[in-house]
């Protein structure tokens, strides 16, 4: 057990951490799209797809418990790699030059920090409907079912909260176009015969991410998906 231990927190076994919990939380980001997505399928397909994860009852919130504890994981393996890349570097020179880096390793850290405030965020948002206009959180469609729909078309017709979205899938695209690649490499499927496969294979996904996640709000602020009849704000609310 001791020499497990001694090898997770090595640099090499801190790498694999950091790529395993990286891929298990990518996996859930694609797979939070496609549910996401059924937005545009209107308001009946969406709001009984967010039943269907309600009914699920104690393990929706295992399963948050789990979520939630890989993402302080993949967090906190990536500043301990950080703090160790940064004292292995030891007195900085005085003229500083990347070599073999991008501009995405190079802001790894910094659009994580914009991917951790957007979780925030977003949790508050539509998960918890604290502080940020709660009363959308209520809504119920006549069905009686939580109108997950008409609060994220409501949330996202707020140019502010709308613009918030998009500058952050942004940078979470910036983030991944990285990540990927640095998984690949940790978990040896970076060989040179595939690395130009997996290169546009990254890109690729990363790109149908950001764009359909973007998608969402932009559809919202021009009147592509709009709230249904039966909604307060419709009917002469505020």
């Amino acid at each position: 057990m001791n020499w497990l231990l001694r090898g997770l927190r090595s640099s090499v076994g801190l790498k694999f951490v950091m790529a395993v919990t990286g891929l298990l939380l990518f996996g859930f980001v694609l797979a939070h799209l496609a549910g996401n997505l059924q937005i545009f399928a209107g308001a009946d397909q969406l709001n009984g797809y967010a039943k269907s994860l309600q009914d699920l009852g104690p393990l929706l919130w295992v399963a948050r418990g789990g979520l939630l504890a890989i993402f302080v994981l993949h967090v906190g393996t990536g500043v301990m790699l950080a703090r160790r890349n940064r004292a292995a570097r030891g007195t900085p020179y005085a003229v500083q030059k990347a070599i073999d880096s991008t501009h995405a390793s190079r802001a790894m850290v910094s659009t994580g920090v914009v991917v951790m405030i957007f979780v925030v965020y977003h949790l508050m948002h539509f998960t918890l409907g604290v502080g940020i206009r709660p009363e959308f959180h209520d809504w119920t469609d006549p069905q009686g079912r939580h109108d997950v729909y008409s609060m994220v078309v409501a949330g996202f017709q707020q140019l502010p909260i709308a613009l918030f979205y998009i500058v952050s899938m942004l940078g979470l695209g910036v983030h991944l176009s990285h990540g990927l690649a640095s998984m690949f490499q940790s978990l040896g499927w970076n060989q040179p015969k595939y690395r130009s496969f997996t290169r546009l294979l990254g890109i690729g996904i990363t790109a149908v991410i950001i764009l359909g996640n973007i998608s969402m709000p932009v559809a919202a602020q021009f009147g592509l998906i709009e709230l249904p009849e039966w909604n307060p704000l419709v009917n002469g609310g505020n």
